[in-house]
């Protein structure tokens, strides 16, 4: 469950850093509240997860899927440049993130 609750955490991460985007600076309004929501949800569900999961297990996962899925959505929604290097260091965090969850 740890995992489960780890996973909807770092999903969670990615909704606050794709809508700090969208806040503008925090000048606008409902997405200043829901990326402020997000952010509260998503180190709730990591604080409950770090109950079983060794912190830096843990923490790195979290982290680890945020990056991920920011790139991706950064490049989906806001253009930004898919290249090799990119792509690459990406594939490198999700080895990361594999190898921990294989070693825990």
């Amino acid at each position: 469950m740890a995992w489960v609750l780890l996973l909807i955490a770092g999903l969670f991460e990615i909704g606050w850093a794709i809508g700090l985007k969208y806040t503008d600076g925090f000048t606008r309004l409902w997405p200043s509240i829901g990326t402020a929501i997000s952010m509260i949800i998503s180190v709730a569900l990591l604080s409950w997860a770090m109950r079983s999961l060794p912190v830096g297990t843990a923490y790195a996962v979290w982290t680890g899927i945020g990056a991920v899925g920011t790139v991706v959505l950064g490049i989906v929604l806001f253009g930004e440049a898919m290249t090799v290097a990119r792509l690459a260091c990406v594939a490198l965090i999700v080895a990361g993130i594999l190898g921990l969850k294989l070693a825990s």
